[in-house]
């Protein structure tokens, strides 16, 4: 028998709110009000957001991110800036007690990300994943020197002939595990570089050549582009396939509604949250 799990397709939404729901899933799954619950979503506006560690003042060119007229928001999870435009971004919430899930961070990651990995195959990408194996590359993990997420590698990377095509991040809180990625269509680069600080303008020019050899939007790999509903249903069924399980549309309830609301105020719309450190 298949484990049915909850799937919640919120479409286009607010950088907070994208943000208060997963944390109100997160928080609801603790409670075992809910089943496991894979969520797909994008951003309206298109937004930068940054991980929990970072430090604003420091690393991002805040009046880059006004010009371009994106959003901005601290996500609860770790890891470097993403923009998040041309993009299908998913969640999966589970509880770190599930019987499928590996009690290790980097174990965790490879099983959910098996779902990613049978969408890439779905639309016709020959995706695997890629394990550090030298020391040299096994210390960039620890120190990643960039504020790019595309740019740090980590333990089991999606990659599609060598270069990374999806980049996610996991916290677990409460028992329940939280890992949310970007599946990027399209990738504009100079935006991306344009909203981060630097050193000198030589470091932008080697880090962003560096970028360009690294990561890879799945449009650029493909003869016919792939369109965001296309999308969705491939990486729907890469994780019904992947995970093993079956995936049960939801939509939520005004109470619901009511609550991630709440969570928006409270923190994701908060200066103090997005601002602090």
């Amino acid at each position: 028998m298949k484990e049915t799990w909850r799937f919640i397709d919120s479409g286009d939404c607010s950088p907070a709110y994208n943000m208060a729901l997963d944390e109100a899933l997160l928080d609801w799954h603790s409670k075992r009000l809910i089943p496991p619950t894979i969520r797909f979503y994008s951003w309206n506006p298109a937004t930068l957001s940054i991980g929990y560690f970072q430090k604003v003042e420091k690393e991002v060119n805040l009046e880059k991110v006004q010009e371009y007229g994106l959003g901005f928001v601290r996500r609860p999870t770790g890891g470097r800036g993403v923009l998040h435009d041309k993009e299908l971004t998913y969640s999966v919430i589970v509880s770190e007690d599930h019987p499928e899930m590996p009690a290790t961070v980097t174990e965790a990651y490879r099983v959910i990300s098996q779902g990613i990995l049978e969408g890439f195959k779905d639309v016709g990408l020959d995706a695997y994943f890629s394990i550090p194996r030298t020391d040299e590359e096994k210390n960039a993990l620890k120190n990643p020197r960039s504020a790019v997420c595309f740019d740090a590698p980590s333990w089991y990377e999606l990659v599609v002939e060598g270069r990374k095509v999806a980049g996610s991040a996991q916290t677990r809180q409460k028992g329940v595990i939280l890992q949310h990625g970007s599946i990027i269509l399209d990738i504009d680069e100079d935006k991306l570089f344009d909203l981060f600080k630097y050193s000198s303008d030589r470091l932008r020019e080697r880090m962003q050549k560096n970028f360009k050899n690294k990561a890879v939007a799945i449009n650029a790999l493909r003869k016919e582009p792939l369109s965001i509903d296309e999308a969705k249903k491939a990486f729907k069924r890469g994780f019904e396939r992947g995970l093993n399980i079956e995936l049960e549309p939801y939509t939520l309830t005004d109470e619901e509604e009511k609550v991630v609301n709440e969570i928006v105020k409270s923190r994701y719309e908060n200066h103090e949250w997005n601002f602090r450190k």
